[in-house]
């Protein structure tokens, strides 16, 4: 079975079906300078309209790339921590449109405390 809504892939081969924040921590904590660079996480669609990417840098840190063609987003920035990383794409990638998800809408009385 796939994933439901998205996946991430190391260049080591590694792959998790949606992802949590831990396991993006993980996958990115895991790569280095020399055989597993990178991490891309993408909609699982035939052609997705959104990624995100998190490369090693050679002087250190990170190079965290978001595109979204929908809304015609594409941002890259730099990082040392993959915790601080993996929390920002994780609710990066919550915001993003999945087919077959319904939005759901959050009413007054949810909002008051």
């Amino acid at each position: 079975m796939g994933a439901q809504y998205y996946g991430a892939d190391s260049e080591s081969s590694d792959h998790i079906d949606d992802p949590s924040e831990d396991a993006l921590f993980m996958m990115i904590s895991d790569l280095n300078n020399s055989d597993n660079t990178f991490v891309v996480v993408q909609s699982d669609d035939d052609d997705p309209v959104w990624f995100a990417s998190v490369a090693v840098l050679d002087e250190g840190g990170y190079e965290i790339v978001r595109r979204d063609a929908s809304r015609n987003e594409h941002e890259v920035t730099t990082a040392t921590s993959p915790n601080d990383i993996a929390r920002d794409l994780t609710i990066w990638m919550a915001a993003r449109d999945f087919p077959g998800r319904s939005a759901r809408q959050v009413s007054e009385s949810e909002n008051s405390v």
